[in-house]
């Protein structure tokens, strides 16, 4: 084939194809425009097959599900003791908005924590201390596991990795609004005259106390062997901290004589305060909470006392700064999805019951 002859085939295949580019373009809506199309998140081929999978959202290139949603709506409701059967009908819709807030508001941030991530080191102490404060929420480990499972963690490391991204999280939110929450000399001198009569210490019992938990034991069993061993106490045949050394299962006070130290009425459970705050001083007594049976005693009162402005300071510091740094965060989550809006979208026809 000569190549003039050549150079013509050539010509008319590439007219060919990018004829039929054309027509599949601007024509026919054929398989490269459908493909296009997917493409982009926005389009209508797009939105429907991500509805087809559950999408509620999406923030950036990453989609939250329904069951991502239901199962922040389960944690929020977990974190305040309650379940989904508590929450009246009309409220739940409003409660699923909240919840999805939360996610978009945790992406975008994660998005924002990772360009900077070199800034924001997250300590093993930091993550540790954190699953602490969660741990102490449960009765047990096991408990613990259990409702980790239930939120679609699998295991220890997916939750420390989850808290490491917590952490770096508020870290970048703390680094974007320190200066909005800083506390002037003057803003903690004018709280402080304003309810100096709020800070003054509260009437406040030295305790002292023998515990038996009844998650561990019979309620009656707990309760038979306290009786006996506030007999022996009242009797002389023995002292307190011996007892409580003996037979407490309170470990932080089981080797210290059964010691809670001074405590205020207002800062205790009700059916551990109320009675312990009606008893006369050395009179150990028998009493029953929800988590027990102790053997209580207290051994010294102080009446309620005011304080100076100097002993306060760090309280009011601290508790004007918790403040304005949970006004500060929130405004700034509010501007940063506010500037991002063209990166969210929210399938609203999802979110239905």
């Amino acid at each position: 084939m000569s190549p003039l002859k050549k150079l013509t085939l050539r010509i008319l295949i590439y007219g060919g194809v990018l004829g039929y580019i054309a027509g599949d373009l601007f024509l026919f809506h054929g398989p490269i425009s459908r493909k296009i199309e997917s493409a982009n998140p926005s389009s209508t081929i797009a939105l429907s097959a991500a509805k087809s999978r559950g999408v509620v959202a999406r923030v950036f290139n990453h989609q939250i599900t329904r069951d991502q949603l239901d199962r922040a709506v389960a944690e929020r409701l977990w974190l305040e003791g309650k379940t989904l059967d508590d929450i009246p009908g009309p409220n739940r819709k409003t409660l699923r908005y909240a919840a999805l807030g939360d996610l978009i508001d945790h992406e975008l941030l994660r998005v924002k924590a990772k360009a900077h991530a070199p800034k924001l080191l997250v300590t093993e102490d930091e993550i540790n201390q954190l699953l602490r404060l969660l741990l102490a929420r449960f009765e047990s480990r096991d408990a613990m596991e259990s409702a980790m499972k239930s939120q679609g963690i699998p295991d220890e490391t997916a939750l420390r990795n989850r808290v490491a991204a917590r952490i770096q999280q508020e870290k970048y939110v703390d680094s974007k609004i320190a200066p909005l929450a800083e506390v002037t000399e003057q803003e903690s001198r004018e709280w402080f005259d304003k309810n100096a009569a709020k800070l003054a210490h509260p009437p406040r019992a030295k305790v002292r106390h023998i515990f038996l938990p009844t998650l561990d034991h019979k309620p009656a069993d707990a309760k038979a062997t306290l009786e006996a061993a506030l007999t022996r106490l009242t009797s002389g045949a023995i002292d307190f901290p011996t007892l409580a050394s003996q037979l407490s299962e309170d470990p932080a006070t089981k080797t210290t004589g059964g010691d809670l130290g001074w405590m205020s009425q207002t800062r205790l459970p009700a059916d551990f305060a109320t009675p312990v705050f009606q008893l006369p001083l050395h009179q150990p007594t028998l009493i029953r909470t929800t988590l027990g049976y102790h053997i209580v005693e207290v051994t010294d009162r102080k009446p309620a006392q005011p304080r100076s402005y100097q002993d306060a300071k760090p309280e009011i510091i601290a508790a004007i700064r918790a403040i304005k740094r949970h006004q500060a965060a929130t405004e700034y989550r509010t501007a940063l999805r506010r500037f991002e809006a063209e990166k969210i979208d929210i399938h609203h026809d999802m979110l239905a019951d």
